[in-house]
């Protein structure tokens, strides 16, 4: 009798993220449900955010509090205004240089990432950039990575100088690429 042949076996995929999982949902909800894409829209607005607590809810994002509920609300209506199709690949530094790439504008970038960089803690930093995305959902369009910026927001309460060197890092257009030794 012949000995079995362990079969080949595929890498096995990771399962999506929950970032990854939440962003691809709000996507295809908007592009589904108009009424739910402009609740969302509304939800911009801290005054009226509890417009997307249906929707956080049931992703279950604890609307009590205020650091796990702020990044996906910001997100959400992010994704909602812009009319995104689909996930991209610039992230939120390089978003904000390509917003004004026209030439004289260089300065108003520059301290758009200042004041961004200025923030202290998660709330302050939604207030700032809902504005800002705004901008960026106007003037870049698709391409932008929502699941990344998901992902910085959800780190920003403990470890708020990694993700702004982060932006930085991207704004003036250094992308380090570290490679892993020994692997």
């Amino acid at each position: 009798m012949e000995p079995m042949q362990p079969q080949e076996q595929q890498p096995k995929k990771a399962p999506p993220s929950r970032e990854e999982r939440f962003v691809a949902g709000v996507l295809k909800l908007c592009a589904e449900n108009k009424g739910m894409a402009a609740r969302l829209r509304r939800a911009d607005n801290p005054a009226t955010e509890y417009q997307s607590w249906e929707l956080l809810a049931t992703y279950g994002i604890d609307l009590e509090q205020e650091r796990e509920r702020l990044p996906f609300v910001c997100v959400a209506a992010t994704i909602a205004k812009a009319k995104a199709e689909c996930n991209g690949s610039m992230g939120l530094g390089r978003a904000i240089a390509a917003c004004y790439e026209n030439g004289n504008a260089t300065d108003q970038a520059k301290a758009r990432l200042r004041r961004l960089l200025a923030c202290d803690d998660l709330s302050e930093l939604c207030r700032i950039l809902r504005p800002l995305l705004s901008l960026i959902g106007s003037k870049v369009g698709q391409g932008f990575d929502y699941i990344r910026l998901l992902k910085q927001l959800r780190r920003f309460p403990f470890h708020a100088q990694q993700v702004k060197a982060q932006w930085a890092q991207e704004f003036y257009g250094h992308t380090v690429h570290v490679e892993k030794e020994g692997v």
